[in-house]
């Protein structure tokens, strides 16, 4: 596969061994930002043509097809929009937001709308006049699957002083993460550097070129063949504590991509239960906790009745 690129259009030229691939799983798997339900609506919206031509997202491929794929540019500013948002703490100048699981936090290519930050503005609308266009207000992020507390700045001013203390590490993060088998050392620190999987576009992976990875953890508690696990990312590379957990031998449940399936939950069981900060108003440390949402109590309730 090779690709020409300019500011919003990708040209690809097919040359993958699998014979008879389908038009959108092709691209999805070449585009991995994108999910498969978008691939497809830009087919169907005329965005993907293959030899010159409109297509449909059944289509098989052979090797000699040109496949172009125009991408719509992101609006310029995100729109606000009345998403329900669970509020922890407010001030003048942040929001500690409890978010829910399936909420992608910026738009991006893929989730050009309906993502937390189209629900802030919503909420607080002088965000529109941030700096950062597409993310305002956004100083760190949790996976679209994992739920839990997550700060955003409602200035610049707030989102540099809380930026500095994440690039620092000053901030405290702690997640509550099921995994597979009986974790064991009780506690300890993983170590292994994390890059782009040379193997799969989708996926990272601990790699020898990969950034600097350290991932802290204690044990909470044994459920039979399962561990609930308290982790602290010394570190915040991305898919970092599912990746470090799975190294180890202990895959998270739930987690489709580095873990297992689990016939008790329909996401990772990765909860942001815990974060502290310096806050903005005041220089001094606050720190907030979140409890495990219902679909993770149940899905203990149901390993605890199996044991």
């Amino acid at each position: 596969m090779s690709a020409a690129t300019d500011s919003k259009t990708k040209t690809l030229q097919f040359s993958s061994p699998v014979p008879d691939i389908r038009l959108d799983k092709y691209l999805t798997q070449v585009l991995p930002q994108f999910s498969r339900a978008y691939v497809q609506k830009l087919i169907e919206q005329g965005y993907v043509l293959v030899k010159g031509q409109k297509a449909k997202a059944s289509q098989k491929l052979n090797k000699v097809d040109r496949i172009t794929v125009e991408l719509p540019p992101l609006p310029v500013h995100p729109s606000a929009e009345p998403i329900p948002l669970t509020i922890i703490y407010e001030d003048e100048d942040i929001l500690v937001i409890d978010k829910p699981a399936g909420l992608t936090v910026h738009p991006a290519p893929g989730h050009p709308s309906h993502t937390l930050v189209n629900a802030v503005l919503a909420h607080c609308p002088s965000l529109a006049k941030s700096n950062e266009l597409l993310r305002p207000g956004i100083v760190h992020r949790l996976d679209k699957d994992t739920s839990g507390l997550i700060v955003l700045a409602k200035n610049d001013l707030a989102r540099e002083y809380l930026a500095a203390q994440f690039k620092s590490r000053a901030v405290t993060k702690g997640y509550l993460v099921l995994v597979k088998g009986r974790l064991s050392p009780e506690q300890g620190i993983i170590k292994a550097p994390i890059g782009r999987d040379p193997h799969s576009r989708r996926r990272m992976a601990i790699v020898e070129a990969g950034k600097e990875a350290s991932t802290q953890y204690r044990v909470r508690k044994y459920l039979d063949d399962y561990t609930l696990v308290e982790v602290t990312p010394l570190t915040g590379r991305t898919h970092q504590i599912r990746i470090h957990l799975s190294a180890i031998g202990y895959p998270v449940v739930g987690d489709a991509i580095y873990g297992i399936k689990s016939a008790h939950l329909n996401r990772q069981f990765v909860h942001a239960y815990r974060l502290g900060f310096r806050l903005p108003s005041t220089r001094q440390y606050q720190e907030f906790t979140s409890p495990l949402p219902a679909d993770l109590e149940q899905a203990l309730e149901h390993l605890a009745r199996d044991v």
